[in-house]
């Protein structure tokens, strides 16, 4: 009875809320930026980029649902769909799907942990092996904005409660009027995290746009600089007066050994993941072991995605940093019945069975596109 009957695989395109991203005085014109993320012609076109959600349905008649990461690969997802099919999911390695695309994997993953706690009647943070906290701080996010945009949307942040206001820029930013405005409109009501995405390339580019930055403003920078550049995040931790943070997202390829390096080198002040349940909770475990807290990552998500990145905070022991969860800050729809509950700026786990999330069908109908993959017993 637990062994999958059918899967479906619809895609879907859900935009972005008017006003969500950039000041429509600010253009990005960096294609090999957006490509390298695969959002389109530019990085603010990423939501008109296709997603996929899963249902998988098993003989005792349960649905668990998923959701892929923006652009996976068709082709991919429906040798995936074949593979998974007829397997009875009480069998499978849930730490080691029999997938190889991250972009595709975390959706199967999130279908089948939702169809465990389902049959289990426990939350998917119980089969991560239990909750330190019910709800996740989460911060305000937007897109490179004129300092007087920035501060009024950290000010919109700070009313509802966030914490933190984390701002996408580029070197061609004047990230040092963007802090001056926001003091003058939010006080001491909110922390700033500027990321670049690695945009600022090197050391003197980073220390140069810092220059006057206000400090006592700031959370602290992720990313600015390459990956690469271990040394370049060490002196920046050391000279800049603020905590420098690493992003690790598994779903552009990256090693999960990405992390001994920074580990080794005490590179970073702490981290931002996303990737699958179990391996985002081991990168945590390490930072732990470190001494580093962490945040749970995201591609700006639809609603199944942000839920199981819930479920993931919640089984960390130290993402106590506001998590990237705030879709319904940039996307016109969520795609489950209800959404995701704040409560002063925190995200509220759900308690329920599996995710504790029902999909929207209704809305499932307004942004499919023509695309459906299907398999059947």
């Amino acid at each position: 009875m637990t062994t999958i009957q059918s899967i479906r695989a619809t895609e879907v395109i859900v935009p972005s809320r008017p006003g969500s991203l950039n000041s429509e005085q600010v253009l990005d014109k960096d294609t090999e930026f957006a490509k390298k993320f695969m959002t389109g012609e530019s990085w603010t076109s990423f939501a008109d980029q296709p997603k996929w959600i899963i249902e998988i349905k098993l003989k005792n008649g349960l649905t668990g649902i998923g959701e892929t990461y923006r652009s996976a690969s068709a082709d991919l997802l429906y040798d995936a769909i074949k593979t998974f099919t007829g397997r009875d999911i009480l069998k499978l390695n849930w730490r080691r799907l029999p997938i190889s695309d991250q972009r595709i994997y975390e959706a199967f993953e999130s279908a089948i942990l939702d169809l465990v706690g389902k049959i289990l009647n426990v939350p998917v943070y119980q089969l991560l092996g239990g909750g330190y906290r019910d709800r996740i701080d989460c911060m305000g996010w937007t897109g490179r904005r004129t300092p007087e945009d920035a501060a009024q949307k950290a000010f919109e942040a700070m009313q509802k409660g966030h914490k933190v206001f984390k701002f996408k820029c580029s070197d061609e930013d004047p990230v040092r009027l963007w802090t001056d405005e926001i003091r003058k409109k939010c006080g001491e009501g909110i922390k700033i995290l500027l990321d670049p995405n690695q945009r600022w390339n090197d050391v003197k580019t980073t220390m140069h746009l810092m220059e006057g930055v206000d400090k006592g403003i700031m959370l602290g920078l992720e990313d600015p600089i390459l990956h690469a550049d271990i040394e370049g995040f060490r002196y920046l931790k050391k000279e800049l007066g603020m905590p420098l943070y690493r992003h690790i997202s598994l779903p552009y390829t990256q090693d999960i050994r990405d992390m001994i390096a920074f580990v080794r080198a005490d590179a970073a002040n702490g981290y931002n993941f996303n990737g699958s349940a179990y391996n985002c909770l081991l990168l945590a475990e390490i930072a732990h072991l470190e001494g580093k807290s962490c945040w749970r990552g995201s591609e700006v998500d639809l609603g199944i995605s942000e839920t199981m990145g819930l479920h993931i905070a919640a089984a960390s022991i130290n993402c106590t940093i506001p998590s990237d969860i705030f879709g319904e800050l940039v996307r016109t729809d969520d795609l489950i019945v209800e959404g995701i509950k704040f409560e002063h700026g925190a995200a509220l786990v759900p308690q329920g069975h599996g995710l504790g999330i029902t999909l929207d069908e209704a809305a499932i109908e307004i942004y499919k596109t023509n695309q459906i993959l299907e398999t059947q017993l």
